[in-house]
Parts: C-alpha cells; structure tokens; sequence
C-alpha cells in the first residue's frame, strides 16, 4: 500500500511518545524514527527500548537534520511555536493537543501551512472515539434529524494520575504548570462534539470554578499562567444555529479512569447518550442500549514497558482497544497486536498521519479542524475571566488543501 517512506524525528520522550514511538516505527509508511528530548536519557531509553534509529541532541538539530517529520509530544503549552518552526524547517508535523494556547499562534500555524503546504495534524483521539465515531454515522445518515443541542465533558479528577504526570514532567516546578487552565485543553471534549456533527461554535459564555483544595496548584500565586480554575463550564452558540455544552474538569467525582470523555447529543428525531459505562439510542418511541458497540478491551497488560512511566491511575486510557464500531480493516496488518490507547484511537492518529504525509491529502484533524477544535476554549477562558461575558469564537474559515513544493517528501 505504502510505495514511498519518510523519516520522523519523536520530539520529548514523555508518557505519551513511549506509547507512540511504538506504532510510527511499526508503520510502513515509516522507515526510520529518531528521538530528541531536553533529558536525553529519556531519549536514549526510548531508543535503546525500541530499536529507534537514533537520537538528536535537542531540537534544532533534529530540525537541522534530514528527517521529513516531527511528532511533538511536548507540554501542551509549548506546541504552537514548536510547530511553526518545524513547518519553515521543510518539515510535516503531527502535535499532540492542544494545537496551541492562543489567536495568534494559531494564525500562525494556519499561515505557515498555506506557506509550506507541508501535513500538519493535530492528535485529538476523541475524532476517534467510539461515541463519536458511532454518532458520526447515524449524523451521516440523518438519524438524529437536526441536532439541536449536544455535550462534551473532559472529567478527569487531578487525584487520577494528573499529579503524577505533572510531577514527572515538570519536575521541582510541576505545581507552576499544574494549574493549566482547564479551557485551555479543550479539544477531547470539542472535538468529540464537532467531530461527529461538523460546523463550528461562534459565540460562548463560560463560568470558571475556582479551586479550594489549598495544595498549592490552581493557586494564582504559584501558576505560571496566573489561573485558580480547576473546574469549567461553557456554554456555546453553534453555526446555523443549535448549541453546546462543554465541560472541563479537573476536580470532579468521576471514574475518569473508565472514560475521561463522555458525550450526548439531542435531535429533533432521536439522541444518543454515553455515561461512564452506559451509551443509548434513543427516538421519541424508544430506549436501545448500544454500549456492546461502544466497549473496548485492554491491549496490553498493567506491567507492560511502554507503561512503565505512566502513573498507574492512567494506564487503563493508555492500553483501550478498539470497539465494534470501529474500521480497524483500513489500518497496515503491521499494527495487529500492538498497544492501542484512549479507546482505540492511537492507531488510527498514527495512520490518518503517515497517511496524509505519503499522499497530500489532507488528515481529518488538519490545521483548520483543529483550530475549530481549540478555539472554542480559548474563548471560553477568556469569558470565565470576564465573569462569563458573551463573547464570539474566533474561526480561519474551511480547510484548504495547500500545495506542496515539488521537492517535497510524500
């Protein structure tokens, strides 16, 4: 299937990237996969561990080198210049969410793409997650009838593994960066709205619920990003009109390590609900429990390697397999029996991007979709800081395909 390869250089070799690395090196598309992390044993481990091709000594020399590709794997902060600069750099990108933290650096990856005409893909496993891959085709086939109203909750309690995550990369500091503000990590709860029904949210008020554990994180006087909201509500305005709800939640009673994100979705004809457990078809006639469509199943075991640095509270998202209502037909046969993760959806983000990269087509979760999948937040933290002002969703309009320079790889 995959007549050409590329190189692709793993950037931070964190929780995430062991978990990945696995699968880009696996792939056909795919022939060799080096790593740079600013703890370079971190990189030489997850090398050594894997068989990778190599090591980088920090980024600008991965950049400087002959790779056709970078995975950004970095805190969730940094992503924005990350990507820009790699784009100028002649190289495609696949970053981990968000896409980025504000308007402008969002512009930027938007201009730099229409520049390059080089891949860019942002990694939102809620695109392909069971509910919103379930709510995509009854939406597709006009089941629901008009969708007037939906919801995306992100409810992942800090107690559930977050502490740990933040300690192992941040290090003395984890509780300056601890306290990211929760809107600003919207896109599992976005992109699972947006993912199955389209379109894009124009306007939004939001309340922020300040934190009162007292532990130090979500503490203005710690955070580096001058936040107190552990937990927030917004409510959004959709094009052509309708609405929906999202929440983010970071303090919450919640088995967030059974599912971190649950949808809902209201029609005038039917809807569709997902509970931790529990997912229903409903119609104005009757109640079907769809949840055996939705189930997936562990991958690997509680003690395999690639889990050794993940906080045991959430090894259960990083070992999901796929559901029924997953197309696991379109994936390369190299993946069968390799770890999956985030209900089923690493194999496809790894595929839907080597993909995009040998072909030129555009990934489903390119830069335009996921700016409609991370603006909304952006917004929506700005009007939790405004008391829940109104305030409208900024967009850079429909996806282009851009053109690519003739010397380019794929």
């Amino acid at each position: 299937m995959f007549g050409m390869t590329f190189s692709l250089g793993i950037v931070g070799a964190g929780q995430f990237a062991g978990v990945f690395a696995k699968l880009f090196a696996a792939h056909p598309g795919i022939d060799r996969v080096y790593v740079t992390d600013v703890i370079a044993e971190r990189a030489e481990a997850l090398v050594d561990r894997l068989g990778l091709e190599g090591t980088h000594a920090d980024f600008e020399a991965l950049l400087a080198s002959d790779v056709d590709a970078v995975a950004l794997f970095t805190q969730r902060w940094t992503h924005g210049p990350l990507v820009v600069q790699a784009l100028k750099a002649g190289k495609h990108v696949y970053s981990a969410v968000p896409m980025a933290v504000s308007e402008e650096e969002i512009a930027a990856i938007i201009e730099a793409v229409k520049e390059t005409g080089l891949t860019y893909m942002m990694g939102e496993t809620s695109q392909y997650n069971p509910a919103t891959v379930y709510a995509r085709a009854r939406h597709a086939a006009g089941d629901f009838g008009r969708i007037i109203y939906a919801e995306g909750d992100y409810v992942h309690d800090m107690d559930l593994g977050f502490y740990d995550a933040y300690k192992y990369s941040g290090g003395e500091g984890w509780k300056q960066t601890a306290s990211y503000p929760p809107m600003l990590y919207p896109t599992h709860s976005v992109g699972g709205v947006l993912g199955a029904i389209g379109g894009r949210a124009t306007s939004v008020s939001c309340i922020g619920v300040k934190d009162q554990r007292g532990d130090g994180v979500f503490d203005k006087s710690v955070s580096m990003f001058d936040n107190d909201f552990s937990n927030a509500t917004a409510l959004f305005e959709l094009e052509g009109g309708g609405s929906m709800r999202i929440n983010e939640m970071r303090r919450v009673g919640y088995p967030s390590h059974l599912r971190e994100s649950r949808f809902r979705y209201f029609g005038t004809e039917a809807s569709f609900e997902q509970l931790a457990e529990v997912s229903v078809w409903q119609d104005k006639e009757a109640v079907t429990d769809v949840s055996s469509q939705l189930a997936t199943g562990a991958t690997v075991g509680d003690n395999d390697a690639a889990l050794a640095d993940v906080a045991p509270a959430l090894r259960d998202a990083f070992a999901s397999g796929m559901a029924e209502v997953h197309d696991a037909s379109r994936l390369p046969e190299e993946f069968v029996g390799l770890p999956n993760g985030h209900e089923g959806s690493h194999h496809f983000l790894v595929d839907d991007f080597v993909t995009a990269v040998n072909s030129g087509a555009l990934p489903p979760v390119n830069a335009w979709v996921a700016a409609r999948y991370t603006l909304p937040g952006i917004a929506a933290h700005a009007s939790a800081l405004r008391g829940g002002e109104r305030l409208p969703v900024a967009d850079f309009g429909d996806p282009v395909v851009p053109q690519r320079p003739a010397a380019s790889r794929g």
